[in-house]
């Protein structure tokens, strides 16, 4: 197995887990705190990520390419001016930004927010940005060495120890109110990220061919061309993600005044954006934990292939990515669409999400394929292209939220319609740049069988939770559902040649039961 799809089904295994204890987490918090604290939790978090995302600059795609075809070179010297650069950088930056977001949080809450109980989440959150900003470009440095086992097993610790402490925490402060149980929520995430860092420097430590510290003041003097390296590609790519983050950070303020605009009280604004984003985007997120690997591996594999012009390498691998992709978000739209009513109740006790899931399920798919598409962008240097791209979908989504969420006809979910709108355009965006440069070939005969796949799936998904055990219980049903239905889908995919017998290969516990 190459060394790319090793380290890809390291994070692949690694982000299916934490995906799945983050869900853990969820259920927990919704539990305790219900729609309307998960709201409050929802609307502070994209504060926290602007403020990550110009914190960290770009560097962790920058670390990662820089650091990959460093050691290519063999240039252990150019690797540690990488690091020292990139840590003053972001500490730097965070010792200006953690304190502001402290001393702002009351005036984002009065002049943006129509709940005022957003200030408590804010505050609580603040202390986790100099805590990511060391630990990315720590994730930098091992994903561009493209060694995916200390990033894996960190956010896999992160997630234990937040879950762990999550439940006491909001358990504690509950009686004090709903603003206080979702800063609690926040502090618990704080601690989780706190126990990752802790990780992932001791691996660091163990890891490493050289020491830091020695000299560190000199290679940030002597660190002018490196600091120039990293910024061709980190500003770019910080302006793609900070037009994301921009997008993001002004999502809940529009959703909350539009549906102001179309006569819902903010108490109900805010439990709904909890249900929309807190409630079904996580279900719907889930299976981007191999779109997220993927991009992660994808940006030093195919930045090597191309400082060597191996075009054909890089189609291959991108091709590998997007057939993944393909594979694992057909039957979880499936899933996810069919079985939306009985997840939610399942999970949250409240079907109240259940709708958004229907409506956006079916156009997640574009939203799978993104992630690779953008690291494909960003390793081919092509970053400024991939933020043109944002900044066109950022823009349109948040439009088609303002006009739909404030008529009374559309509510919510016209939010949800402008969320899939925005990363639906991003993504043949990013794809018709890629087109530009690489030249791929689009097997469209592979899509119609994957078409005809997830109908023939959804109505077996259909029909079996429907008719098939229909005296049983809900979890029962839910689950035979599922797994019947992804043992339809994977015979169908196997029989039509969608999955041949080199990619079961490639896993490695069913590897041995194959012979090529």
């Amino acid at each position: 197995m190459s060394k790319f799809l090793k380290g890809t089904m390291i994070l692949m295994m690694a982000a299916f887990i934490t995906r799945i204890l983050g869900f853990v987490n969820r259920i927990v918090v919704a539990r305790f705190i219900g729609e309307e604290g998960v709201g409050l939790f929802m609307m502070a978090f994209p504060t926290l990520i602007l403020v990550i995302t110009i914190t960290q600059l770009g560097l962790p795609v920058a670390i990662s390419k820089n650091v990959a075809e460093a050691e290519s070179r063999g240039d252990i010297r150019k690797v540690k001016k990488i690091l020292v650069v990139s840590l003053s950088i972001t500490l730097g930056l965070s010792i200006i930004f953690t304190p502001a977001l402290i001393l702002l949080a009351p005036y984002l809450t009065e002049a943006l927010f129509t709940d005022d109980r957003i200030y408590y989440p804010l505050v609580a959150i603040a202390p986790i940005i100099p805590i990511v900003a060391i630990s990315s470009v720590i994730r930098g440095y091992f994903q561009g060495r493209q060694n995916m086992k200390p990033s894996a097993y960190s956010q896999v610790i992160e997630q234990v120890v937040r879950i762990t402490l999550i439940a006491v925490l909001t358990k504690t402060f509950l009686p004090y109110g709903i603003e206080y149980a979702a800063a609690a929520a926040m502090v618990a995430s704080v601690l989780g990220e706190l126990a990752s860092l802790l990780y992932l420097f001791a691996s660091f430590k163990i890891k490493k061919k050289f020491k830091i510290r020695r000299n560190f003041f000199t290679s940030i003097r002597n660190g002018r061309e490196t600091f120039n390296e990293l910024m061709s590609v980190a500003l770019p790519t910080t302006g793609s993600r900070m037009i994301g983050s921009i997008a993001w950070f002004f999502e809940p303020i529009v959703v909350v005044n539009s549906l102001a605009l179309a006569g819902v009280a903010a108490g109900m604004a805010t439990k709904q954006y909890g249900s929309l984003t807190g409630y079904a985007l996580p279900l719907l997120f889930l299976p981007s934990f191999i779109t997220l690997s993927l991009s992660q591996s994808l940006v030093p594999a195919i930045s090597e292939a191309n400082s060597q012009k191996n075009f054909t390498l890089i189609e291959h691998r991108l091709q590998q990515a997007l057939r993944f992709c393909l594979i694992t978000g057909g039957i979880s739209v499936v899933i996810l669409y069919v079985y939306a009513k009985p997840l939610m109740q399942v999970m949250y006790g409240s079907e109240s999400g259940a709708g958004f899931l229907m409506i956006m399920a079916p156009f997640f798919i574009f939203y799978y394929y993104q992630g690779p598409l953008q690291a494909v962008l960003q390793a081919l240097n092509l970053a400024r292209a991939a933020m043109i791209n944002s900044l066109i979908g950022a823009v349109v989504k948040t439009g088609v939220i303002f006009i739909l969420a404030s008529q009374p006809a559309f509510g919510i979910n016209g939010a949800a319609l402008g969320i899939v709108t925005g990363f639906m355009l991003v993504t043949l965006l990013h794809f018709m740049t890629i087109l530009k440069y690489i030249p791929m070939t689009i097997y469209l005969r592979d899509y119609l069988k994957t078409g005809f796949v997830l109908i023939a799936t959804g109505l077996w998904a259909h029909y079996s939770y429907l008719y098939l055990f229909s005296n049983e219980g809900l979890v029962f049903r839910l689950l035979f559902g599922v797994m019947s239905s992804t043992i339809v889908y994977l015979l169908l995919s196997i029989g039509l040649r969608l999955i041949v017998k080199h990619d079961l290969a490639r896993i490695p516990f069913i590897r041995r039961f194959i012979t090529i």
